[in-house]
């Protein structure tokens, strides 16, 4: 915990480019250091006429259609957040300034691995202030249907998600597991979004999955995968759920004391839990641990 107790930003510049999955357009990005308690902040590079940052907050989600989407009170927004955030928590980044030359984040290979590479490269840095957990009191819980996300109390982060569908390409699939760096190193990190090819067609009529690929994401037709290099994992589509859950729950601001469970959820059940969370005051409270690292050592 000594290291965990105090937040961290980058050494140094991490930067990638790439396309986005719904834009199909190309920007670039660059994760710069920034001064402890700034939390994560999105900087529009290509918008100058107006506020071009976007705070990481529960409250600044505007879009959860397939992605989580962000924006600030100018309109000014940046989408398909997840996967860098996913990666910034585990990896135990507090502070950053992700500056976005366009209105989506690239989806690289359409997992985290590629900006944990990146971030890797660039190298973090303690920082002198205490780092602050979420801790979770007691249990909130959203059901939409047979749809559910839940957050609980317990002592550490724990990760459970449970899908079901129709193809058999993908079934009934469930993970549950004690989530901290290393094992989302090796057990998420490179698990890919997906996506059925019959919708593909829909989703470009509404303005979506115009930078989709077999790249970027699993593709299923009726029982079959079609990417030629077949899965990463047999069960690769939940462990890319849980995935996506943890970025989609960072936007709370820092690490989280406590367990979530989602079954048959996605971006908009996971933000909703986040915000009906932070309605509930008496369901949790911020923890730092460098005081009783203090009196310990």
């Amino acid at each position: 915990m000594s290291a965990q107790a105090f937040q961290h930003t980058l050494r140094s510049p991490a930067l990638f480019a790439g396309v986005g999955v719904h834009t199909g357009e190309y920007t670039r990005v660059t994760v710069r250091p920034a001064a402890a308690d700034t939390g994560i902040v999105f900087v529009r590079t290509d918008v100058q006429e107006r506020d071009n940052r976007v705070l990481v907050t529960g409250e600044a989600v505007c879009k959860t259609q397939l992605g989580t989407v962000i924006g600030n009170a100018a309109g000014v927004t940046v989408a398909t957040i997840e996967h860098l955030m996913a990666a910034l928590a585990m990896l135990g980044i507090d502070n950053a300034l992700v500056d976005v030359d366009g209105p989506e984040m690239p989806i690289m290979d359409g997992s985290s691995e590629p900006f944990v590479r990146v971030l890797d490269r660039a190298g973090k840095r303690a920082q002198d202030a205490a780092r602050t957990f979420i801790e979770i009191l007691e249990t909130v819980e959203v059901i939409d249907g047979d749809k559910r996300a839940t957050l609980k109390p317990a002592d550490r982060f724990e990760m459970a998600f449970e899908i079901v569908f129709d193809s058999a390409a993908i079934g009934r699939q469930s993970v549950d597991m004690v989530m901290d760096e290393q094992a989302f190193r090796a057990e998420l990190a490179n698990c890919r979004t997906f996506g059925f090819l019959k919708d593909v067609e829909a989703l470009r009529a509404i303005g979506l999955a115009r930078g989709g690929s077999m790249d970027n994401c699993v593709v299923i037709d009726a029982d079959e995968v079609l990417n030629p290099e077949g899965l990463r994992r047999p069960d690769e589509f939940v462990r890319h759920k849980a995935l996506d859950a943890i970025g989609d729950l960072y936007v709370l601001g820092g690490p989280l004391l406590g367990r979530f469970e989602g079954v048959l959820a996605g971006h908009s059940l996971n933000n909703a839990v986040v915000r009906a969370l932070l309605a509930r005051p008496d369901a949790w409270r911020l923890r730092t641990f460098v005081e009783s690292l203090r009196a310990t050592g």
